[in-house]
């Protein structure tokens, strides 16, 4: 399909999108929503027609311009497509690429431009494609990055900013550690749901009347199941230790609750479903925190990594960065980061800070 002609770009710059299901349509129309001129591509020409026609980009086509690059395929193809786009502008300062893949560990390893960011929104849903595309899909969900020692700050904040304008919270963490905890909150959830509707389905077949009898908790549970089936092969073979790991640990404790029932352990029944009611209710809401807040400010040297570090380290305790700016010493060998953090977490922030040989001056936002 030939590209339709670019058109003047909107307040927010020009942004590509490479590869346009639910979550890369979603993105494009959430940048749409903030100003930007968007360009798509998708390996199916089909789908890249349909998102012009919903007016989910303003191109098809590359953006030889664009300063921010979201590429949103399959796991399998990001390191390659992110490579592509960056080795085709060299040396463009301009330039920021980023990605929506569930896995980070062997995507940012195999990445070693600075103008880099690895990213992945905790967000999405049963729709697929443009078709189910949400500007909102992002308000008030977790966006993880991913910071590394390779990644440039100005790269890492430009994005940032992004993505935050999306409505989304954004969290930092290492590569390794986002893929663990997402092999609990994400990978094996997928898993199980798929497992649960199957069981479901083939008992179906000798009893008819039984997803008829499907009430809300089964429905929320396998709601999941409903996704396209396409991306998970390659997420569940890159993240495949972490994942099996969370399994073995679900299965020890399915075995548990199986001796809890041919027991008849009651007590130690009532102590599991009790334990899981108060996580279930002190699970944080998918809407933004409260705006309480505090200034840190993190006086750093000027070498490559500390930002990740500082972000990593803030990300792992929980403190939750609501704003990021990088402020330059005339002097040329030191800076300062000027962080927004939520207010309940300064004093674990401090601490962790300190220990780690940083020097924080915290003060609250009047």
């Amino acid at each position: 399909m030939s590209p339709t002609p670019l058109d003047a770009p909107g307040h927010g710059g020009r942004a590509q999108i490479v590869g346009l299901g639910l979550i890369g349509s979603s993105v494009a129309l959430a940048l749409h929503k903030a100003g930007w001129h968007v360009s798509g591509l998708d390996v199916d020409e089909a789908r890249m027609a349909r998102a012009l026609e919903l007016g989910v980009v303003d191109h098809l086509g590359s953006d030889p311009v664009a300063s921010i690059v979201f590429v949103a395929t399959p796991v399998a193809a990001i390191a390659s497509v992110a490579m592509e786009l960056l080795e085709s502008r060299s040396g463009d300062p301009e330039l920021v690429v980023t990605d929506v893949g569930g896995v980070k560990g062997q995507v940012v390893a195999s990445i070693a431009d600075p103008r880099f960011v690895g990213g992945h929104p905790m967000a999405g849903s049963e729709q697929e494609g443009p078709d189910g595309a949400d500007p909102d899909l992002f308000v008030g969900a977790t966006w993880v990055l991913t910071p590394t020692d390779v990644m440039s700050p100005a790269a890492f904040q430009r994005v940032r900013s992004v993505v935050a304008s999306f409505g989304a919270d954004v969290v930092e963490l290492a590569p390794a550690r986002h893929d663990a905890l997402v092999a609990i909150v994400s990978h094996l959830p997928h898993l199980t749901a798929a497992n649960l509707m199957s069981l479901a389905s083939d008992a179906s077949e000798e009893h008819s009347v039984l997803l008829r009898l499907a009430a809300g908790g089964f429905r929320d549970m396998t709601r999941i199941a409903a996704g396209d089936p396409v991306i998970w092969p390659d997420i569940f073979r890159d993240n495949a230790s972490a994942v099996i790991e969370a399994l073995d640990d679900l299965r020890g404790r399915l075995d548990e609750a199986r001796r809890m029932l041919v027991e008849q352990d009651r007590g130690a029944l009532v102590a599991l479903l009790e334990h899981a009611r108060v996580a279930r209710r002190n699970l944080p809401p998918r809407m933004p925190r409260p705006e309480s807040v505090v200034e840190c400010r993190v006086p750093v040297p000027d070498r490559p990594g500390v930002l990740a570090e500082v972000t990593t380290l803030l990300g792992e305790i929980g403190a939750n960065i609501r704003d990021l700016e990088i402020a330059h010493s005339a002097e040329g060998e030191r800076g300062v980061l000027v962080l927004t953090i939520d207010a309940e977490a300064v004093d674990a922030a401090r601490a962790a800070l300190v220990e780690h040989g940083y020097r924080p001056a915290i003060s609250r936002l009047e």
